[in-house]
């Protein structure tokens, strides 16, 4: 299947994804799978990022949705459009808080698990977008997390490898709206 999530066990999601060469950038390959980036991750109810591995492809990018970053000052986010995915290409984290905090915690590729992760706060970050340009972002609570969960996915890191505490759920529609109540998407 072309847009199928790679599960945990696979060994693409324990190698380290290899950078993507500027040049490449905007190639009809590079194109084509950030294409199926964003269409796996649009099929996903309640997925919030996905990173390259998940997919099949060792390459270090990854993206997020955009409805994480609709503002919560919005009165009425139904009104509010939902700002198109971001791309992160050759990300690095910046800048990391001292703070820490624990969240609860999912993956598109450890389907019926949940837990907590122990993370810093804010996470800034540095990469590159789609169109080869520069990007840095200062995130704090989900969308901090998020940019830390998926540069560890490109380092070949799962969530399950830091859990403070996992948890089963026979229903995953129950975990998903857990994450969905606690971070309010």
């Amino acid at each position: 299947m072309k847009d199928h999530i790679v599960q945990a066990g696979d060994p693409v999601l324990r190698g380290i994804a290899t950078p993507v060469a500027k040049k490449d950038i905007g190639s009809p390959r590079i194109t084509k799978i950030i294409a199926r980036m964003k269409k796996a991750l649009a099929k996903e109810t309640f997925g919030v990022a996905i990173a390259a591995p998940q997919i099949g492809e060792s390459l270090r990018i990854f993206v997020v949705s955009g409805r994480v970053f609709i503002e919560e000052s919005a009165d009425d986010e139904e009104d509010v459009p939902t700002p198109p995915d971001r791309v992160f290409i050759n990300p690095t984290l910046s800048r990391l808080s001292r703070k820490k905090a624990e969240m609860s915690e999912g993956c598109l590729s450890v389907r019926g698990k949940y837990g907590t992760v122990l993370r810093h706060e804010k996470a800034g970050i540095k990469a590159l977008d789609e169109a080869g340009n520069k990007i840095a972002y200062q995130g704090s609570g989900l969308i901090g997390h998020i940019f830390q969960h998926e540069c560890d996915h490109l380092d070949g890191i799962l969530y399950i490898d830091k859990v403070v505490q996992l948890e089963e759920d026979e229903d995953m529609q129950s975990a998903r709206e857990k994450l969905k109540e606690k971070h309010g998407l």
